[in-house]
């Protein structure tokens, strides 16, 4: 059963594992997502290159791939690297980012799903339910619909691919077949941050480096994303110091703060 235990087990593995989180993810998260796997205690790399994307996922314990800034040659990257981290048993986490915004997008994401297994799809609603082929709103990479909203889609996919999908949103939701966690934790301006998502992504990824039933992998990383939250949004003037002050708690969170704040839905 999920649980706080369970969490800061899998966040004592992160600190004492290091493990290493093979992203191809876009420009303009790199940095912030580098930073918060640092924080929390994994090893981050972002190599894209055709040249050697294969041997970089042979050696990740995770790999993540994520669609913020496409290109035909990142796209082809991305799918050589979940092809041989698949072959290794590597868990690959798949964001969507702005599926359902256009076509290219929406096609991209369902073309990377085809590459070979994913262990877990994490995205805003919108993005979702565009993979489920529900009708979505989207603007941009911004959902413009609820977590709660892409439930039902949520479920559709994780049947059909048999992975997990997390879906964020004020209440993130966490499916795997017919089950389902619900992590409540957050703070208001984590979506005033560019990036807060896409290292919600990588974290999922360092989550499921060290545990691999990734259904408990993607809730912890979700309660360890909104215990931060809320702990940085208690003394910030805004969206900067805000972003400061996430990645201080991340790497300050301890097993008190998230035995005492995690709520499980």
């Amino acid at each position: 059963m999920f649980s706080s235990t369970t969490v800061i087990s899998d966040l004592n593995k992160i600190r004492s594992e290091t493990p290493l989180i093979h992203n191809l993810t876009n420009y303009v998260a790199m940095n912030i997502t580098a930073n918060a796997l640092l924080a929390i205690g994994a090893s981050p790399v972002m190599a894209h290159a055709l040249e050697e994307v294969e041997d970089m996922a042979r050696l990740a314990s995770a790999v993540v791939i994520n669609i913020g800034t496409l290109s035909p040659l990142w796209v082809e990257a991305m799918k050589k690297a979940i092809r041989a981290a698949v072959l290794k048993n590597i868990p690959v986490v798949l964001d969507p980012v702005g599926a359902g915004a256009t076509p290219y997008r929406t096609e991209t994401a369902r073309q990377l799903l085809a590459a070979g297994p994913v262990a877990i799809i994490r995205g805003n609603a919108s993005e979702i339910r565009a993979l489920a082929e529900s009708r979505s709103q989207t603007r941009g990479v911004d959902s413009l619909e609820t977590s709660e909203a892409a439930i039902e889609a949520a479920h559709l996919l994780s049947r059909q691919f048999g992975l997990v999908v997390s879906v964020s949103g004020p209440i993130d939701y966490i499916i795997r077949d017919s089950d389902l966690i619900g992590v409540a934790n957050g703070h208001p301006l984590m979506p005033r941050v560019t990036g807060l998502g896409c290292t919600a992504s990588a974290l999922t990824a360092a989550f499921a480096a060290v545990n691999q039933d990734y259904f408990q992998a993607a809730a912890g990383a979700m309660a360890v994303m909104g215990i931060a939250g809320e702990l940085a949004g208690e003394n910030c003037a805004g969206p900067a110091s805000f972003e400061l002050a996430f990645l201080d708690w991340l790497y300050r969170l301890s097993a008190q703060d998230i035995h005492s704040r995690i709520k499980i839905k």
